[in-house]
């Protein structure tokens, strides 16, 4: 019989806001397969960890690294991103990082990372910043590629043994815990430094600034990977940054409820991520409400009616995640009341 695997990440609310949250939500479908499922299982995840329990899970998907339980440092997927973007060949040989721009701020206490995704960076503004970053890598013997505005490449093979975190994973966190670490960081961090200062003052980041855009002042590098040893395993992504779309067929990018029953398999909706990071909650909702729509309200149908036959729900946030599978049998469960209450089962 056919499944269906839908990833959400940060569909788990944090729970000191979870009852209002909940109590604003208007989402059958979702308290239907919360409720009626026949196996239930919640697994906390460590919140020091260097990559968040949604990528953990994606790079073992793809088959790219170990158990979904064991979480690895600077996940490999930099080569798998770049077959995404057509650069296999580039790919075939060395270690690879991916490069994203960013925006480094000073807290009062602290350095900050912001999300790469709020940058929105033009193809002639990220062109113009990586002509003055590549020299900086070549000096140091490393390759830079350019894959896309605000998605570039690094060849550092001496470098494979550095211990970096995700982007996400290190946003809104003090920045000093979450900087690359290992025998080479000390380069890296050189690297960085005269690459801030090339972008320091460059027109660039002054138009930015006109504008009320944040200044383009660093950049991020992580996700460490040598040649693929296999295809990655088929995985369809709906939403997300250009580097987590690369990693799914063309076919399967931004894929919909119809396509995944007619073809079952897995799927990652990136959808709530950019809100539950920022802490807004009226767009988390939001968007919620959209994939109990588009996406949770078609496969309850297709499950009743037997057109696949079962739905596990991955809904994760930065401590663990639960998965829950529905079958066409458990919804025969008539006594139990559907309701969200295994959004707030967290331990």
């Amino acid at each position: 019989m056919t499944e269906i695997t839908l990833a959400l990440p940060y569909a788990l609310p944090p729970l000191e806001m979870a009852p209002d949250l909940m109590r604003a939500l208007n989402t059958p479908a979702l308290a239907a397969l919360l409720s009626l499922n026949k196996h239930y299982q919640y697994q906390t995840y460590d919140a020091k960890a260097r990559l968040l329990p949604h990528e953990t899970w994606l790079a073992h998907t793809l088959g790219l690294a170990s158990a979904p339980d064991q979480p690895d440092t600077g996940a490999p997927l930099a080569t798998a991103v770049m077959h995404g973007c057509g650069l296999q060949a580039e790919a075939a040989q060395g270690h690879w990082f991916i490069v994203q721009p960013t925006h480094i701020q000073l807290s009062r206490t602290h350095l900050l990372l912001s999300d790469p995704r709020g940058m929105h960076l033009s193809e002639a503004e990220s062109r113009a910043l990586y002509d003055l970053a590549r020299p900086c890598f070549e000096e140091q013997g490393k390759t830079l590629l350019y894959a896309a505005p605000g998605l570039w490449f690094a060849r550092a093979d001496e470098w494979s043994g550095l211990d970096t975190a995700s982007p996400d994973a290190a946003a809104t966190q003090n920045l000093s815990d979450w900087m690359p670490e290992g025998e080479y960081a000390r380069p890296y961090r050189k690297l960085q430094n005269e690459i801030q200062m090339q972008w320091h003052e460059q027109p660039v980041n002054e138009a930015r600034q006109a504008r009320g855009l944040q200044a383009v002042n660093s950049f991020w590098l992580w996700g460490g990977a040598g040649p693929l040893k296999a295809a990655p395993h088929a995985l369809a992504i709906g939403g997300g940054p250009d580097w987590m779309q690369a990693l799914a067929a063309p076919a399967l990018r931004q894929p919909t409820a119809d396509q995944l029953i007619a073809q079952p398999g897995a799927v990652m909706l990136a959808e709530l991520i950019p809100s539950a990071q920022s802490g807004d909650w009226s767009d988390w909702i939001t968007r919620l409400q959209r994939i109990e729509q588009e996406w949770l309200a078609p496969l309850l149908a297709a499950l009743r009616d037997g057109r696949i036959g079962g739905v596990t729900l991955l809904l994760s946030h930065r401590n663990g995640w639960s998965s829950v599978e529905t079958s066409k049998l458990s919804l025969r469960k008539f006594w139990r009341k559907q309701n969200l209450n295994l959004l707030l089962k967290q331990a």
